[in-house]
């Protein structure tokens, strides 16, 4: 391949790329992922973003484990050129350094093209939570709903925000994942990684509620033993309540409590989970912990909270703060 036809990005290169089969080493990263326990949605997003980088560089007449530091750099330009977010490129960057420190690992490559490269820059990226009042509220109007559909909503909400599941960590839970003392969830998160996390009086209340009506989402004419075996299960095709019915449910009772409902998602009240326990004190190890996140620096992004409260301590704590200031 001349440098010409390197150097030069081509016009279709940011579009998706084709359903073609994708090569050995990229199925075989895939293979991998699945094998550590990844989710599969994570999978089929990485599918998606080594196929789009495999018909850049295809297009190049090279295979996207031969792939050199140049062209993937042409590779991000185009990204930037097609109009994609920063945050999104630097997700796509991130995909391709863990696809070639395996392959380094594996000794399909002796080097790694991406080490040296820095991921686009982006903004501070502050997380979308909603104040305390508003899930008081959203708490208040599930308490609305009656029958057995009432107390699995009020279960599911009181958990998620006593918790800060992942929405795919809390629709499936098994059953055994409750303590027998009702205290803590044990929950199995990304990387098929166990911890424990503590829930709150009103959260084991509304459980110990909904699991009294349990039976009646359970389906009957499939005697499904997967279904039998979930904490929140459902007539799905997956025996378990799915993230879309969640998400459905949530926006409904924003409704009922005056939020936008398009302010309103499991993953929003995970936030809010996150930012609140920060706002009263909770250190970032622990968060950590409860939020199943393998490194502190995701944690980070909640620090956002910190500078209200830092104000906060030496409006009321400083000896000087109540003397005025000389004009």
């Amino acid at each position: 391949m001349s440098a010409g036809a390197s150097s030069r990005p081509r016009q279709s290169s940011s579009r998706p790329a084709s359903h073609s089969a994708l090569s050995v080493p990229v199925e075989t990263y895939l293979d991998k992922l699945a094998a550590e326990g990844a989710a599969r949605n994570t999978i089929d997003s990485y599918r998606h973003d080594l196929r789009h980088f495999s018909a850049f560089t295809e297009a190049r007449r090279r295979a996207p484990e031969n792939a050199t530091q140049a062209m993937i750099r042409q590779y991000l330009k185009s990204l930037s050129e097609a109009g994609m977010a920063p945050g999104t490129s630097a997700r796509r960057l991130s995909v391709l350094r863990q696809f070639f420190r395996f392959l380094y690992g594996e000794r399909v490559r002796d080097d790694d093209p991406t080490a040296a490269l820095d991921s686009p820059r982006q903004g501070k990226r502050i997380p979308k939570y909603l104040s305390e009042a508003e899930v008081d509220g959203l708490l208040s109007a599930a308490q609305e709903w009656t029958g057995p559909e009432g107390k699995r909503l009020v279960a599911l909400l009181e958990t998620l925000y006593a918790t800060g599941l992942r929405v795919s960590e809390l629709v499936g839970l098994p059953l055994s994942a409750l303590s027998r003392d009702g205290q803590v969830l044990i929950v199995r998160g990304k990387g098929d990684k166990e911890r424990m996390v503590p829930l709150s009086e009103p959260a084991k209340d509304a459980i110990e509620e909904y699991l009294g009506v349990r039976e009646k989402f359970i389906p009957k004419k499939r005697a499904a033993t997967s279904a039998r075996n979930l904490l929140f299960p459902s007539r799905s095709s997956d025996g378990h309540l799915t993230r879309a019915r969640l998400a459905q449910l949530l926006k409904d009772v924003a409704r009922k409590a005056g939020v936008p409902p398009n302010r309103v998602s499991p993953h929003v009240l995970r936030h809010s989970f996150a930012s609140h326990l920060l706002a009263h004190g909770a250190d970032l190890r622990s968060l950590q912990q409860m939020l199943g996140h393998a490194d502190i620096a995701t944690t980070q992004i909640y620090t956002h909270v910190l500078d209200d409260r830092l104000k906060a301590l030496v409006r009321d704590a400083h000896p000087l703060a109540d003397i005025p200031a000389k004009r």
